[in-house]
């Protein structure tokens, strides 16, 4: 992976809907050059989709939540069965340590989180967490250099 090839990344990541013609003035590069770059980066697997990011609160999720799932009460399978079903459940990491499982959640109110932690309360022991702010909501992420 070259600069150019860098630079592809951190400018879909910017604006995926950044045009191939757009995209090829970015970088001094023909378009075909660069439509062939990205075609090569998606069959790599570097990019695997294109998409939006949508502010939660202009959709009426005003209340961002971390959640700490520890102590599993049924099988992993059944657990993460229930998460992918939940909407409100916006990402799911299973981690080493104590806790088994870090949520990402959105509700829109008080009651909509209530809710949410009565759903979960069966599956283990629950700890929530009530996002106040976001210093870093999204950071482009670069590739990893090799070292010389």
């Amino acid at each position: 992976m070259d600069q150019i090839d860098r630079k592809i990344i951190a400018a879909i990541q910017e604006d995926s809907r950044i045009t191939v013609s757009e995209l090829s003035k970015l970088l001094s590069l023909s378009r075909p050059s660069t439509a062939e770059r990205l075609t090569r980066l998606r069959e790599k697997g570097v990019i695997e989709a294109y998409t939006a990011r949508i502010s939660l609160p202009a959709i009426g999720k005003e209340m961002m939540l971390i959640i700490q799932v520890a102590g599993l009460k049924v099988s992993i399978q059944e657990f993460e069965a229930m998460i992918q079903k939940d909407e409100a459940i916006i990402e799911c990491h299973r981690v080493t340590g104590e806790v088994s499982y870090f949520l990402k959640a959105a509700v829109a109110d008080m009651q909509a989180m209530t809710m949410l932690i009565d759903r979960l309360i069966p599956y283990g022991t629950i700890n929530t967490s009530t996002v106040l702010n976001s210093p870093v909501p999204f950071r482009i992420i670069s590739p990893a250099q090799k070292e010389k």
